[in-house]
């Protein structure tokens, strides 16, 4: 989670929110109005696409978005598509459901951008969604627009939904859209877009997410809203909308801050005595490929934490074939901790 606190003018805004007796009661099941309208319009100018608002759902956290939508597609054995390593969460909601997950090979060859092709080769008919999440957690891979829009072709002609995460949106490096989806007039006949307020305003313990999909698909997660939180916590749905309406500037400063945390990571393993390699970075994660052939994932994080005070997890904790990798959180690191993460990798290989 990210280590700054929310804007001192957000906190002083729900201040005086809280004092109001609307904000201690429930709010429609799928988020204020006001909100729901200011994020459809968010989206539409980030996106240059059109977003209604009867198009957004307003959620209990992106956890929550996800699980909703995912009860919304798929049941008792369906089968739904996760690039391998997986954000755990995701894989065990879905175990819960009874839904299978079928894994896409890791390619570290390609920086951690799955293949659109072997998602091709694992489609079934009870396949029911592909799963992507860009940023990547737990690889902090960046899924350009090529690779998300031929996710999209292959979900589209299969009849299926793209379940597109992009809770680490906000930092993401450049000023181009991250793809094109919601240019299409016909988006939410396939597209499901899942967004989290909580990291770039510093909101996590508010829990307040967004879900953007077709109106009929919302009309099945309110159902499931409705027994579950009834609705998003009133004051997070304060903060997430004096987010959007009055904190560009916060916003553009710890995207700049965390581009920066990124950078100087990944200048770590421009060492060559480093024998750690990079595979990708990007927004709060890492994910890294030790050079320890004759151990797992695990023995090699638990030997980090106990001997170089470095604390990660292991790439087994995210699904299979990982045993030689490792994810890293940079979220709450700074420029000292860096070096010391640098000289603490080194001193573990000896």
């Amino acid at each position: 989670m990210p280590a700054y606190p929310p804007a001192d003018a957000l906190t002083d805004h729900l201040a005086d929110a809280v004092r109001q007796a609307e904000t201690a009661r429930y709010t429609a099941i799928l988020g204020r109005d006001e909100l729901r309208s200011a994020f459809a319009a968010a989206l539409s100018e980030t996106y240059g696409g059109s977003v209604a608002p009867d198009q957004v759902a307003i959620t209990a956290g992106c956890n929550q978005a996800f699980c909703l939508a995912l009860m919304a597609l798929a049941g008792p054995g369906d089968e739904v598509i996760l690039p391998a390593p997986c954000y755990f969460n995701h894989r065990m909601w879905l175990e819960m459901l009874g839904v299978s997950p079928v894994f896409l090979p890791f390619r570290p060859e390609r920086g951690g951008v799955p293949d659109p092709a072997d998602a091709s080769a694992r489609i079934t008919p009870r396949t029911r969604a592909i799963v992507l999440v860009t940023p990547n957690n737990p690889t902090g891979a960046i899924y350009p627009p090529e690779a998300i829009h031929g996710f999209h072709g292959l979900a589209r002609e299969a009849g299926i939904a793209l379940v597109l995460d992009e809770t680490y949106r906000d930092f993401l490096p450049g000023d181009t859209p991250p793809h094109g989806l919601f240019a299409r007039a016909d988006w939410d006949e396939t597209l499901v877009h899942l967004y989290s307020f909580s990291k770039v305003y510093g909101l996590t313990g508010y829990r307040v997410g967004a879900v953007a999909a077709a109106p009929a698909l919302l009309a099945e997660i309110v159902k499931a809203a409705d027994c579950v939180a009834i609705c998003a916590p009133a004051i997070a749905q304060e903060a997430a909308l004096f987010g959007l309406r009055r904190l560009a500037g916060f916003r553009a400063e710890k995207r700049r801050q965390v581009l920066e945390r990124v950078a100087r990571f990944r200048a770590l393993f421009e060492r060559r005595n480093l024998a750690y390699e990079l595979v990708s970075a990007g927004a709060f994660f890492a994910y890294v490929r030790h050079p320890f052939a004759d151990m797992t994932a695990g023995d090699v994080a638990r030997r980090l934490a106990v001997h170089e005070n470095v604390l990660c997890l292991p790439g087994s904790a995210f699904g299979p074939d990982q045993e030689r990798y490792l994810r890293f959180a940079l979220a709450t690191i700074d420029d000292d901790g860096m070096a010391a993460l640098g000289a603490r990798l080194q001193a573990s290989q000896s």
